[in-house]
């Protein structure tokens, strides 16, 4: 099962794509988690132990060079747009608490639509690891699908868009929901998050109708706590725990019934 997580900035959905990770490991499933936020902060929220010293595949310079025939960065000479990267998986992820992961980073330079060696090693990376991988994959993606073309698109099962009351929250769902049309993505669900009252709930239910939504996520002290402890939530709140257990639990039952 591969799921895409996406979100405006600040709403919570690396927190989100972390417990989601932990619930589905707890399941007894292999799960890798990539982190392909510009912002990466996947591997604090699964509470991973040196996660500020983990190395984004953008920044490996030499084995970008390796694999693409080239010095990494050189723009003016030829060089593999296909890069072999089927073992990279296994060698650059790293494992905690049953989830492994991997940050892939993003192109610092030369504009969002560049042709160069490390936005070619990282697209034919997130290919080989929606296409042809065999195990749950957890995409935790900025709001923009940067790092999804239209043919690994194809391979992606959800879509998981996650939200909080607000307006600005809703307008970037409906036009996430629009660039995953535009890739051929069609399963999108929706997760509230920030839940205060029902009133949050219903507000979103009311503005987001026409999605399908997996859950509603509360608001929770623990969440806060486990975020400046650098640890995963669902080892800090019991609630978030749970709830994200249903969650996962609803995933699986739709991914079958597909």
């Amino acid at each position: 099962m591969k799921i895409a997580v996406s979100g405006k900035g600040g709403v919570g959905k690396t927190t989100f794509s972390a417990m989601l990770a932990r619930a589905l490991a707890a399941k007894g499933l292999n799960v890798l988690a990539v982190d392909a936020d510009p912002d990466a902060n996947l591997g604090q929220a699964l509470g991973f132990p040196d996660y500020d010293k983990l190395v984004p595949v953008s920044d490996m310079k030499q084995l970008i060079a390796e694999r693409t025939d080239s010095d990494g960065e050189n723009w003016g000479t030829y060089f593999k747009l296909n890069p072999t990267v089927n073992d990279l998986p296994d060698k650059l992820s790293v494992e905690h608490d049953g989830v492994r992961l991997m940050v892939m980073g993003t192109v610092k330079k030369g504009g969002g639509g560049c042709i160069c060696p490390a936005s070619s090693m990282l697209k034919a990376l997130m290919a080989h690891l929606v296409l042809l991988r065999k195990e749950v994959l957890i995409l935790d993606m900025e709001a923009g699908l940067e790092h999804l073309g239209r043919g690994t698109s194809q391979g992606v099962d959800f879509l998981i868009v996650v939200v909080e009351p607000g307006r600005r929250s809703v307008d970037t769902a409906e036009h996430i929901k629009q660039l995953a049309g535009d890739l051929g993505l069609t399963k999108v669900l929706i997760v509230g998050n920030k839940i205060r009252s029902p009133k949050d709930q219903e507000y979103l239910q009311k503005t987001l109708k026409d999605f399908d939504f997996l859950g509603f996520m509360y608001y929770d002290e623990g969440i806060i706590e486990a975020d400046m402890e650098a640890k995963c939530p669902t080892d800090v709140s019991v609630k978030a725990k749970e709830t994200m257990a249903g969650m996962a639990d609803k995933l699986l039952a739709k991914h079958e019934g597909k």
